[in-house]
């Protein structure tokens, strides 16, 4: 029979590891809007990290959308987008550039949710790409106007769908670059980010936004001679 003792002892020892462990961060339920490329590469890799995902689809029943459920981890499921979103605390707008800010109109009120923006619209003439948004304006703000009380935070728009899913196949580090008006809400996402292995940098408020999506015209621009992608190294002692 084993001494009070030592039952004692392992138990004081395993309170102690409880204790020095960090704590998992809570788990979210995060809408996905889209089940294209960049949903289907995001969603499951949210799920890896304990959140529950939600993909809104205008045919949920479809068979490849069933597929991205099934290789979801958790408790994963689709549906329609309205209803994707109730009870969401983050939504990804995983869709076309083009179609974002409608598509976050028609979502109902968002308000008090994290909404994260990977999109990016470009305008394509005589062969040459430039951003589709006039002036300093980008998508994130427009969709931040149509959604006034979400959480709107550019990321992910710089980086193909490939290096979300493996990283690695990049050959070095990638930075996601993080926009938007709410340190909480970008903090939320860097963890998202660090949780894909990926490098998490906040460059300040949705007005940098557009200077992401046009630094996405130049990494695009780049894939017919010399291919890149983005890493910002921090400066020494931060």
């Amino acid at each position: 029979m084993r001494s009070p003792t030592r039952l004692i002892g392992g138990l004081s020892a395993l309170i102690l590891v409880a204790l020095i462990l960090p704590l998992p961060a809570s788990a979210a339920r995060i809408a996905v809007i889209g089940t294209g490329n960049v949903g289907a590469a995001l969603g499951p890799e949210f799920a890896e990290q304990g959140h529950t995902i939600v993909y809104g689809s205008r045919e949920p029943n479809r068979e490849d959308v069933q597929a991205l459920v099934s290789r979801t981890a958790g408790d994963a499921s689709a549906t329609q987008p309205q209803q994707a979103v109730t009870g969401a605390d983050m939504v990804v707008l995983a869709v076309p550039g083009t179609s974002a800010v409608g598509i976050a109109a028609g979502l109902g009120d968002l308000s008090g949710k994290i909404l994260i923006d990977p999109t990016n619209v470009i305008s394509r003439e005589g062969g040459r790409m430039s951003h589709g948004i006039p002036g300093k304006g980008s998508n994130a703000a427009l969709i931040q106007q149509e959604q006034p009380g979400a959480f709107v935070v550019k990321a992910f728009n710089t980086l193909n769908w490939v290096q979300m899913v493996d990283p690695e196949t990049a050959g070095g580090p990638i930075t996601i670059m993080l926009a938007g008006d709410d340190a909480d809400a970008k903090a939320a996402v860097a963890e998202l980010v660090r949780g894909m292995d990926l490098d998490a940098v906040d460059v300040g408020g949705l007005e940098y936004a557009h200077l992401l999506e046009e630094m996405l015209v130049m990494w695009a621009g780049s894939m017919g001679s010399q291919p890149f992608n983005y890493y910002l190294r921090p400066m020494p002692g931060n």
